[in-house]
C-alpha cells in the first residue's frame, strides 16, 4: 500500500521530459528518421498543387488559388506521418523490451503513452513549418490573417494526436514494429477519403457519402477556414467536435489495448 501511494505521488512530467529527450536524441543518432518528415511535406505540396491545379477552374470551387486549398491538406497529411513515426518508435521499443523498463519508472503509467502523443505533436510542428513556408514562397494568400495559421495549427496537432492514439491502439495489440503498415493504411484511407483534394459538392459517386461521415473532412474544413476566406464558426465548431469525439473513441481504443499489455 505504501509503495503504491508513493508511486502516485511522483510527478509525471520528469518522465515525460526524459521520454521526449530520448526521442529527440534518437533522431540525432538516426538522421534517416527525420527525412520523411522533411521530404513528405515537399512531396505533398508539389504533387497535390501541381496535379490538381486545374480544379480551380471548376464552377463553385472555393478558391482560385490551389495552394490555399492544398497546403492545409498537405499539413494534415504530414501530421499523420508524424503519428506514424511515433507508432514505429513504439513498436521498436515493445520489441526490444525498452517499453517494459519505462513501465517500471516511479511515475503513473499513463505518463508513457502521453509522452508518445506529445512527441507526435511536436514532430508535426516541423512539417507544418516547412509546408507553410513552401506555400508562402509559392504565392498562397492568408485571407484570414493570423487566425488562418492558428486554426491550421490546431488541425495539424489534432491529426497528430488522433493518429498517435490510433497507432497506440494497434501497437499495443500487435506489439510488433511491422504493425506500422496497418497504422499507415488506416491513416491513408481516412485522409484520402475526405475533402483533401476535391470539395464535397464536387465529388461524385459514393465518395461524397463517405467523405460526409469522415471526421477528417470537418477537421480539414476547420484548418482551411482562414485560407478560403475569413474564419467562420460554422466551419470551426464541427472540426472541434470531430476532434473531441474522435479523441474520446480513439482514447478508448488505445486504453483497451493498453489494458491487454499492462493488466
Amino acid at each position: 500500500m505504501t509503495a503504491a501511494v508513493g508511486r502516485r505521488r511522483v510527478p509525471p512530467w520528469p518522465l515525460v521530459r526524459q521520454v521526449l529527450h530520448r526521442s529527440a536524441t534518437s533522431l540525432k543518432r538516426i538522421p534517416a528518421g527525420i527525412i520523411p518528415v522533411i521530404v513528405m511535406p515537399i512531396f505533398f505540396t508539389v504533387a497535390f498543387s501541381g496535379t490538381f491545379s486545374g480544379l480551380t477552374e471548376l464552377p463553385g470551387y472555393p478558391t482560385d488559388n490551389i495552394l490555399n486549398w492544398m497546403i492545409p491538406y498537405a499539413c494534415l497529411q504530414s501530421a499523420s506521418f508524424a503519428a506514424l513515426a511515433s507508432a514505429f518508435s513504439l513498436g521498436r521499443d515493445l520489441e526490444g523490451g525498452f517499453y517494459d523498463r519505462l513501465l517500471l519508472a516511479p511515475a503513473p503509467r499513463w505518463t508513457v503513452p502521453t509522452a508518445s502523443i506529445l512527441w507526435a505533436m511536436i514532430r508535426a510542428l516541423l512539417p507544418l513549418t516547412i509546408t507553410l513556408t513552401l506555400g508562402v514562397l509559392g504565392g498562397m494568400t492568408f485571407p484570414g490573417g493570423l487566425a488562418a495559421v492558428w486554426w491550421l495549427a490546431v488541425g495539424s496537432f489534432s491529426v497528430a494526436a488522433l493518429g498517435s492514439l490510433w497507432g497506440l491502439g494497434v501497437m499495443y495489440r500487435v506489439q510488433r514494429q511491422s504493425a506500422g503498415g496497418l497504422v499507415q493504411i488506416g491513416l491513408f484511407v481516412v485522409m484520402f477519403l475526405s475533402v483533401g483534394t476535391v470539395p464535397l459538392d464536387l465529388q461524385e459517386g459514393w465518395l461524397p457519402y463517405v467523405a460526409r461521415w469522415n471526421p477528417v473532412t470537418y477537421i480539414l474544413d476547420m484548418a482551411r477556414t482562414g485560407f478560403i476566406g475569413t474564419p467562420e464558426w460554422s466551419a470551426i465548431w464541427p472540426g472541434l467536435l470531430a476532434v473531441a469525439v474522435g479523441g474520446a473513441l480513439l482514447a478508448w481504443w488505445a486504453e483497451r489495448g493498453w489494458r491487454r499489455l499492462v493488466p
